[in-house]
């Protein structure tokens, strides 16, 4: 009986044990959740600034501040309302300047801020945010920034957990740790998120569609470096976590090269504490809402929000019409630089003026010429439907030029938000009948709408075949008609297109892969194979495939081989593959592919740009294996070249190419190509591409020219001025030459030359053209007078990043490039005789050309990193300008029949600023509210002027008495330079100014960081007289010089048996030089006393009313010899008491020598120096080539010079491979030699007074061998004559 009462006993005590336990268990909930019932308030403060993160460098930021109310609705809905809203702006030094409150803001904001919004709430997550209609975007995205904080996964089971959860930044991958305080119970939550890596990122970018992303340099270095904390103080409770405080921390690291070193630094910080949560005395009223969307942060439509400034957008269609008035009256004559700026404001405006208001600047913009083209260069930045549907009205009403067209077309789709639609609504204008009014406007629009299809694929992938399937067509059709131009153009629009769904349509023009035999002309295989080029990134192994096909199909031409070839490379083939080239290779007969194919894997083989990271390495054992078969295969083959160079500090690069492409049977070249690429933070741009196609030259000129040797010289020159002669039996039907140019890897513009067009050129220039020539009439618009000016705004590019914050508030990191262009001239002509019958009669006219005008540009750049909102901006900004302007006033009188040329320029009477380079970083503040109370502070400020010294200062401190900022390492360089001729009464000046701090940990970013203004200018100077002109002359006819010939060369003599005397003590090879110039004089003295007559001569003269003109007089005097060809060149100074001259007397001997031996000063008797050059090749020995240059005496700032490059030769050597041996030679006196030790490698010895530097066997590249067999075995070549195998 005990037994059993105690077992009931226990039994009892245990369940009252689990019922206290469950008990606790309930109470000690952790997973967050709201309560219906109750109401919640919050204390809510959110901060960002801009800055470097030092010391006395200024800064930028927002905070705002506010209460926020939580009130349940139902059991998963809740509202959020906030109260008690400010609103301030930072923009100083940080410990010196505080926020300063924005009042009329605050309002603007607290009107949208405090109406109710709801949220759905379940389990830690936020979904469904909505709120009244007239809630915009950017309050949404605030209220995002709040609601972020109750988007938490607590988990109590794990102490360490990671998972993929939406957040404001998107659908990123986060990281716990949880820790239990066991005093308090409450837990704290630290969360990290990944928002570099994010699979559903908030962020956009804008402007990079044609910037290939370099992955391999991404591993180098980044441009931006992200990192977003947060830590949670959750309160356990019976309805489940409650948090009580929470902190946000998002850091972020941006430069415009590399982060490693320097960086503009972004801080926000965001805090909630809990002030206390009581139960709902009420229900909350609210009134219609509508969904806003989940917690990602959701963009707004920002193209109108321009971070680089802030304007009123009410009302825009007055204000875009003043300001374009303004520009063009600002501009009318020369680049006003104070007013290019106003450029982004007009885009702003226009792209916030709808379709009608568009047409209404049209109307009255029309019948302006300057106002008109000022509109329709800048409306072309609207970006969306309202610039095609304005174009699309322009074309059918006819009321703009072809050349008016193209132009507004190619930059309107060209910066065109390529979306679905657009690119939808921009194949109207493949079908309208005015867009094939021009020839080249219907290039352009062909060319164009294949370049907006590539970037529609950059940013939709899979990229739908319906985009490119107008394109397809075309190139279908052209096929089916064998037109030859159709099939050109629909290919060349592919190749923009870059759209793999294309890949079939492009193989039926191409033999050996087409399922069908195809016949094509060359010039369309080639099209065909480069229509692959953009494919290759995006399908490599379909291109590779085909490419390969192709390269290796013998009876193919060899230039479509070729390109093949490089098309292949642009793919990035593995090791297996290049290996698989390289055997090929080995066996290749045709040596101009077997040149260009290792000439182009030579190349790469040197690459050092992080895209060819991995195929160097294999060109590099390609070309290996390849060299001791064809490394010697002569230059006069086709060839390829690629130079290039990265910094990974910078993250910034550059690499040049160059393919000449031949073949066999022709001797001139079938097509050149030349293209360059920029590498910059990860991204790769091609810069400009040109390429020539010489189809019908290389048919005139065939396998070969009679006459010509291959030796360049006056011989060949002939032999292909006549061989051009015979342009007249090339067909009508076949273009002599074909050019292109592509510009960010797109082809925009392409040109045939065909026999007519040479025929219109030659009858228009024909001295017996008469009245019907287009020249006669702008002879006579000349003598009438003509006014002509034209100005081009053009926004060379915008690039924009836009990413989300744990704020809710937009970071963006922006770059926009401005220029304005701007030409005018006006000239007046007089011809007297005048012409009356044909234009030959100018040949024996004197032609007077009065005129006057101005030529240059300004651009303008700047990069912006901060938050840009339509209410508000705050941030770092880099302020670059550049303007370059060349103004003229001069006459000028020509004489063909006298061979006399002269101008007269008006003398300097001010300061003419030819180019500047300005630029500053800035810390900006700006609101919409108070526009004109915007904040733009230099981020490094006017605080200490130091001398052109580096000046050190103590460390950074602000002293009680004054509120000078004192900085470390400041530095203050202010030069001025200048070049002046107090003859003419000008000089050349050199101006700059820099302003920098410099802090080891922020190289590279310091260079930039500062004030810096570079100026060159053209400014008045100290005249001996008063110039009222500047007078040039030249005289190419017959003509005699005061100087009798006996006075000319008794001095030359003179200065010659000096000359020889001096070389005589230096030389070893005296003897030579003293048998030249013994000879020289005693022929020169045959010529007797008569008067000689010049070759030429130039006088520049500065006149001064009916005085002695001040100057320079120049005559060159020609006297040849047999065998040896001697040219004098006397300057003389002309003006009162003044006899400095200058003579130099050369010779060039049939041998292969020449001597100059130059005397100038007083009599040219001061200073004198000689230089000699000359070739040897003895039986028995290697051809070499000799260079000296002796100076008896020189001024001192020429030896001053010398001594500066003298001191940096050692190190150059050094550096370029060279070795250095001490050495006494030969005072006064630097020799070089460079000596052919074999066949495709150079000795070079260089001797200065005191040392020698030399470096044995430099790989060079020589002129062919006489047969194609000893390119590919020349071990027994003989050598012949220096440079030649």
């Amino acid at each position: 009986m005990f037994a059993l009462h105690s077992s009931v006993f226990t039994m009892q005590g245990l369940l009252l044990c689990c019922l206290v336990a469950l008990a606790s268990c309930q109470t000690v909930r952790y997973e967050l959740s709201l309560n219906p019932q109750k109401t919640y308030e919050y204390s809510y403060a959110g901060v960002v600034n801009f800055g470097l993160g030092i010391p006395n460098l200024a800064e930028s930021g927002v905070r705002i501040t506010c209460k926020v109310k939580i009130t349940g609705v139902s059991a998963q809905t809740f509202i959020l309302k906030v109260s008690d809203l400010l609103f301030e702006e930072f923009n100083g030094f940080p410990g010196k300047d505080t926020f300063t409150a924005s009042p009329k803001l605050t309002q603007r904001i607290a009107a949208q801020l405090t109406k109710p919004f709801m949220f759905d709430y379940a389990s830690g997550h936020v979904d469904d945010i909505r709120a009244s209609a007239e809630v915009s975007d950017t309050v949404v995205n605030i209220v995002r920034g709040i609601l972020g904080f109750f988007q938490v996964t607590v988990k109590t089971t794990q102490k360490i957990y990671e998972l993929e959860e939406v957040g404001i930044h998107g659908k990123c991958q986060s990281n716990y740790v949880t820790e239990e305080n066991m005093e308090t119970k409450d837990m704290t939550i630290t969360q990290v998120v990944d928002v570099t890596h994010c699979k559903e990122k908030a962020a956009i970018y804008r402007g990079m569609a044609t910037a290939v992303l370099d992955q391999v340099a991404k591993q180098r270095g980044d441009s931006v470096i992200s990192t977003v904390r947060y830590v949670y103080t959750v309160k356990p409770t019976a309805e489940g976590g409650l948090i009580t405080t929470a902190h946000g921390l998002e850091r972020q690291y941006f430069s415009p090269f590399n982060v490693k070193g320097g960086n503009f630094k972004m801080q926000a910080t965001k805090q909630i504490v809990l002030l206390h949560a009581i139960d709902t005395e009420r229900a909350v009223m609210f009134g219609a809402v509508e969904s806003k969307g989940n917690l990602v942060y959701k963009f707004v439509n920002s193209q109108a929000n321009v971070p680089i400034m802030m304007q009123n957008l009410d009302n825009p269609v007055p204000k875009a019409m003043e300001l374009i008035k303004h520009l063009a009256e600002a501009n009318r004559y020369q680049i006003d630089s104070a007013t290019t700026e106003d450029t982004i404001k007009v885009y702003q405006l226009l792209r916030v003026i709808p379709y009608e208001g568009l047409e209404e600047m049209w109307k009255q913009f029309a019948g302006n010429e300057e106002y008109r083209r000022w509109f329709l260069d800048m409306i072309v930045e609207v970006g969306d439907a309202r610039i095609l549907k304005f174009l699309e009205m322009r074309f059918h009403a006819g009321d703009v030029s072809a050349s008016e067209a193209l132009q507004a077309l190619m930059l309107s789709i060209n910066h065109l938000n390529p979306i679905p639609e657009l690119v939808e609504m921009a194949k109207m204008f493949l079908y309208i009948p005015f867009c094939k009014s021009s020839t080249y406007l219907w290039h352009t629009v062909v060319l164009n709408y294949g370049s907006l299809v590539y970037k529609h694929c950059a940013y939709y992938t899979p990229c739908p075949v319906a985009a490119v399937q107008p394109l397809l067509d075309m190139a279908t059709e052209a096929l089916k008609n064998n037109s030859e131009a159709d099939m050109v153009l629909a290919l060349k629009a592919l190749g923009n297109a870059g759209h793999p769904g294309s890949i079939k349509t492009i193989m039926r023009f191409l033999p050996g892969v087409a399922a069908t035999p195809v016949n094509v002309p060359p010039r369309v295989l080639s099209a065909a194979v480069q229509s692959m080029r953009l494919i290759a990134a995006r399908d490599p192994q379909s291109v590779r495939d085909i490419t390969m096909a192709l390269f290796v199909e013998k009876n193919l031409p060899v230039e479509i081989r070729m390109l093949a070839f490089m098309i292949l490379f642009d793919t990035k083939p593995s090791m297996a593959l290049v290996s698989t080239v390289t055997t090929h290779l080995q066996q290749e007969k045709d040596l101009h592919v077997v040149s260009f194919a290792f000439s182009y894997l030579k190349s790469f083989a040197r690459s050092r740009t992080p895209d060819n990271q991995y195929l160097s390495t294999a060109c590099n054992v390609a070309a290996k294996i390849l060299a001791p078969k064809f490394g010697r295969v002569s230059y006069h083959y086709s060839k390829a070249m690629r130079m290039d160079w990265f910094n990974d500090d910078f993250l910034i690069g550059t690499a040049a190419e160059v393919f000449m492409l031949r073949s066999a049977t022709n001797i001139f070249p079938t097509e050149i190509m030349m293209k360059g690429k920029f590498f910059f933070i990860g991204r790769i741009l091609q810069l400009l591409e040109f390429g020539i196609r010489a189809d019908g030259i290389r048919d005139l000129f065939g396998t070969s020219i009679p006459g010509f040797n291959g030796d360049l010289d006056f011989t060949d020159l002939v032999s292909v001025l006549n061989m051009l002669q015979n342009w007249e039996v090339l067909p009508n039907d076949k273009p002599v030459l074909s050019a292109y140019s592509r510009a960010s890897g797109q082809e925009w513009f392409f040109a045939d030359m065909n026999k007519e067009f040479i025929q219109n050129i030659i009858m228009a220039v024909h001295p017996a053209a008469g009245k019907e020539s287009p020249l006669w009439e702008v002879i006579e618009n000349l003598q009438k007078g003509i006014s002509w000016h034209k100005t081009k705004p053009f926004l060379i590019f915008e690039v924009r990043y836009h990413q989300a914050t744990t704020l809710g508030l937009p970071l963006e990191i922006s770059k926009y490039y401005e220029s304005v262009n701007g030409i005018t001239v006006n000239a007046k002509t007089a011809i007297n005789p005048p012409v009356t019958e044909q234009l030959g009669q100018l040949l024996n006219s004197e032609i007077t050309l009065e005129t006057d005008g101005f030529i240059g540009y300004t651009k303008d750049f700047w990069v912006f990193y901060g938050i840009n909102t339509e209410l508000f901006q705050c941030g770092s900004e880099l302020k670059a300008k550049t303007p370059i302007g060349i103004p003229w006033k001069f006459s000028a009188k020509i004489n063909v029949r006298e061979k006399k040329f002269e101008l007269d320029f008006p003398a300097c009477k001010k300061e003419i600023e030819i180019v500047s380079v300005s630029s500053n970083v800035y810390a900006v503040s700006r609101n919409i509210e108070e526009l004109d109370m915007a904040k733009v502070t230099p981020m490094m400020p006017k605080a200490i002027d130091s001398n052109d010294e580096v000046t050190h200062t103590g460390p950074s401190v602000v002293t009680p008495e004054s509120d000078q900022v004192m900085r470390a390492n400041s530095w203050h360089p202010v030069t001025k330079m200048c070049a002046e001729s107090n003859i003419y009464g000008a000089g050349l000046c050199v101006e700059s100014e820099l302003r920098r701090e410099y802090y080891n940990e922020e190289y590279p970013l310091y260079y930039f960081l500062g004030y810096t203004n570079l100026a060159l200018k053209i400014a008045p100077a100290q005249a001996i007289k008063a110039v009222d002109k500047i007078h040039f002359e030249v005289n190419a006819g017959p003509s005699t010089h005061q100087m009798s010939t006996r006075q000319l060369l008794e001095s030359l003599r003179r200065l010659s048996k000096a000359a020889t005397q001096q070389i005589r003590l230096s030389s070893d090879s005296a003897s030579s030089v003293r048998g030249s110039h013994q000879s020289q004089p005693d022929s020169f003295l045959e010529v007797g006393n008569s008067t000689p007559e010049a070759m030429f001569n130039i006088k520049a003269f500065a006149l001064s009313g009916n005085e002695k003109p001040q100057g320079y007089d120049a005559a060159v005097y020609y006297t040849p010899e047999a065998n040896v060809k001697n040219t004098q060149l006397i300057v003389s100074q002309a003006g009162e008491d003044t006899n400095w001259k200058m003579c130099m007397d050369t010779t060039v001997t049939a041998h292969a020598e020449a001597k100059a031996h130059i005397r100038w000063g007083a009599e040219c008797q001061s200073y004198e120096m000689s230089m000699r050059a000359a070739t040897a090749h003895l039986p028995g020995s290697m051809p070499t080539l000799k260079a000296k240059v002796h100076w008896t005496k020189i001024p001192e700032t020429m030896a001053e010079l010398g001594r500066r490059v003298d001191s940096y030769i050692p190190g150059m050597a050094l550096l370029l491979g060279f070795n250095q041996q001490h050495e006494s030679n030969a005072g006064q006196e630097v020799s070089a030699s460079v000596v052919a030790s074999s066949a495709d490698s150079v000795d070079v010895k260089i001797r200065f007074p005191e040392y020698t530097v030399y470096r044995l066997a430099i790989p060079v590249p020589l002129p062919p061998a006489s047969s194609p067999e000893s390119q590919l075995d020349n071990r027994n070549t003989t050598i012949d004559g220096f440079g030649f195998a």
